[in-house]
């Protein structure tokens, strides 16, 4: 991870020499399996989206496991692979509450101040959550930490089961937590469809005075 503010702050919320395990880790799992998304994108969340600009917080479970999938961006792939069925779901929810994105790379959220963050940040090829548990929820959780501490007001973006219970991270009161069913096929129909993630997010950014996210770009 590069040195930056986010860095700094990370490392307060964690027991010391937390970033040692990590990069032990990383050397451990790189070295004999094929992980997912590739290393240099392991942090691409924090490295994309500096903790000065974010604005809105969306979080995710665990990478894509399968190839060329994952770019260190939750729900994310490259416009050259097919979406999968949640950011199908994500882009059809969008459609109906602001308007047709045309393309599936989240990444123009990303550079806006849309922290697209997964609670574990890397998997192995073909195992979904397989690192859950591992190594990354104290590092993932800490970034919530330092973004719940910020002055500005943020939304947060909860989609699911998992992503809720992280809500007890998220105590200041200037923030607003917008959550819902996942936008995954097997839930999407319980109360994802219609929630209006994207418009409600920018209401409150405007009532709040700061610039809403361009959610088609």
């Amino acid at each position: 991870m590069r040195h930056s503010a986010w860095h700094d702050l990370i490392k307060q919320e964690l027991p010391e020499g937390y970033f040692a395990k990590i990069n032990h880790f990383l050397d451990d799992v790189y070295g004999s399996a094929t992980i997912y998304p590739p290393r240099d994108k392991v942090f691409n969340a924090i490295q994309t989206t500096d903790l000065s600009d974010v604005k809105v917080v969306i979080l995710g479970q665990d990478p894509y496991h399968g190839p060329r999938q994952a770019q260190g961006l939750s729900f994310s792939v490259p416009d050259d692979i097919p979406a999968p069925p949640s950011l199908q779901n994500i882009l059809k929810e969008l459609a109906s509450d602001l308007g047709q994105k045309d393309s599936h790379d989240l990444t123009p959220w990303a550079k806006q101040g849309v922290l697209l963050l997964n609670a574990s940040l890397t998997v192995p090829a073909g195992q979904a959550n397989a690192h859950a548990g591992l190594i990354w929820e104290p590092f993932t959780d800490a970034i919530i930490k330092v973004v719940n501490q910020k002055d500005s007001p943020v939304v947060f973006i909860l989609w699911g089961s998992y992503a809720r219970k992280k809500k007890a991270l998220i105590s200041n009161p200037k923030h607003l937590i917008i959550e819902s069913a996942h936008p995954s096929p097997l839930s999407a129909y319980r109360g994802f469809f219609g929630s209006k993630p994207f418009s409600r997010a920018n209401e409150f950014l405007v009532q709040q005075g700061l610039g809403p996210i361009d959610w088609l770009q």
